[in-house]
């Protein structure tokens, strides 16, 4: 059995953490923070007086890592998610696109000859694109963006500005005139070119804390699984000076130092057989840069400082009383010059199941009321007066959303902005693998290369990557 770290307690970390406590080793796992989750947590507003998330996630249906792992811990996906057949659906009714409920490739054509908001003319030439796309096995020309994928594939201006554009910030959180357009690629082989389930949406309705990073918490402090010995797991993690040689968990622990020598890795000067970097760029650059030189070790660090981030900024109002779109999730039509930068709505109030127990009914009532507004390339608006922000997307919001239900009064909002909350998925960027050039030290994170843009099906398949090296 060895003693490993893993230092971060986000998506990746502990997909790793799990996949090496199932192998029987004794694991460690280091956060700073005291909530686990990483960019995709759980987080207190003091405006609001509630738990919100640092912004909206979705997830796809073909993110079976993500979904396996859930199932694994005892969790079942269907109570924790609202989930839909993919619908691109603008709040305003100008555009709408719905899969049918057929086998694939059926569902997502018959979904695209009902397409409205496109000519005939439009949607014959969106089906072509995807059916040749399918048929070069999902591979684009080397370099291409997918701005100038769509000149090749002579989509016009309309076309992409209804649907390439906010499928494109979608998946990769990237301006479609910078972002890869192999990764996009990828995206669309394991959804529209899965089965019609693997398309589909998967909305939380619990915060992202508890769909599975709380459980993953308990299940590493809980020597029972997946061993037959008994201890109480510590509610708060353990001091990194009282670890044990078992599995631990220590929250709000940061970790400044990091060591390697011949036999050994030094964690915060804790002795381990190797260790796991699950953090993001900036850190995991901070900590590689303390050890000694190795082949190779100055083009990776190089690399690492070399990745650009693009914010993602989430925008809740709570309303006077629920306001009941037809849909959980919309697409708004931005325009900056009028600091309406809103690119899709999430209504809890058409998200939330009905409470199951009369005590659920005061939390739930409180999180009905709420909308949370998402732009997804954030970098636009960071000049902008957040109070002047805020009124202009209540105004797109009445603009746009208002045909259905008159939009209720606002009693509060709180603006979160993730400043590193993806990195710029531009085509040739360096990704590394999971190996780092220091003996028994690998890294971890939706960073790494995995094939897909900065979500969490690639931190969760990472995590679980690096795990499989560190265990030999």
């Amino acid at each position: 059995m060895s003693r490993l770290a893993v230092i971060g307690a986000g998506w990746a970390g502990l997909s790793a953490a799990l996949c090496l406590k199932k192998r029987g080793h004794a694991v460690h796992v280091y956060e700073a923070a005291r909530t686990p989750g990483g960019r995709a947590r759980r987080v207190a507003s003091s405006p609001l007086s509630c738990d919100l998330d640092n912004g909206q996630h979705i997830l796809l249906g073909a993110y079976t890592a993500t979904l396996q792992q859930m199932q694994a811990l005892g969790l079942n996906p269907e109570t924790l998610f609202h989930r839909e057949r993919l619908a691109l659906m603008s709040a305003d009714g100008t555009f709408c696109l719905r899969a049918g409920h057929l086998p694939a490739p059926l569902h997502l054509l018959a979904g695209m000859l009902r397409m409205h908001g496109l000519r005939w003319s439009e949607r014959l030439g969106l089906i072509r694109v995807l059916s040749r796309l399918q048929r070069q096995r999902w591979r684009t020309t080397p370099g291409l963006t997918v701005g100038k994928w769509l000149v090749q594939e002579r989509q016009n201006s309309r076309v992409i500005r209804m649907f390439w554009q906010p499928l494109c910030l979608a998946a990769l959180n990237t301006p479609l005139e910078e972002a890869c357009a192999q990764l996009f690629a990828n995206v669309l082989r394991d959804s529209v070119g899965g089965s019609a389930r693997h398309c589909d949406i998967l909305i939380p309705t619990v915060d992202l804390s508890r769909i599975w990073p709380e459980r993953a918490i308990a299940m590493l402090q809980d020597e029972t699984w997946p061993s037959t010995q008994s201890a109480a797991p510590h509610p708060h993690g353990l001091e990194a000076s009282h670890l044990p040689d078992r599995t631990a968990v220590c929250l709000g622990q940061a970790v400044r130092t990091l060591q390697s020598r011949p036999d050994r890795v030094l964690v915060n000067g804790q002795p381990y057989d190797g260790a796991i970097l699950a953090t993001n760029t900036p850190s995991a650059h901070r900590l590689l840069a303390q050890l000694a030189p190795a082949p190779g070790s100055s083009q990776f660090l190089t690399a690492l400082s070399a990745f650009e981030f693009i914010p993602i900024a989430t925008l809740t109002l709570r309303l006077e009383r629920p306001w009941g779109q037809p849909h959980a999730m919309q697409m708004l039509w931005d325009d900056p010059g009028r600091l309406q930068f809103g690119q899709w709505l999430f209504d809890r109030s058409a998200l939330l199941p009905q409470p199951a127990s009369p005590t659920e009914g005061p939390a739930h009532a409180q999180a009905s009321h709420l909308i949370h507004v998402v732009i997804s390339d954030a970098g636009n608006m960071a000049a902008s007066n957040a109070d002047q922000l805020t009124a202009a997307i209540i105004t797109q919001l009445q603009e746009q959303a208002g045909r259905h239900k008159p939009m209720p009064a606002v009693t509060g909002h709180h603006l979160i902005v993730e400043k590193r909350a993806t990195f710029k998925a531009a085509p040739g960027m360096w990704r590394p693998g999971n190996q780092t050039p220091w003996p028994s030290i690998w890294v971890a994170g939706d960073w790494t290369d995995t094939g897909y843009p900065g979500v969490l099906e690639g931190a969760v398949r990472s995590g679980q990557r690096a795990a499989a090296l560190a265990a030999g």
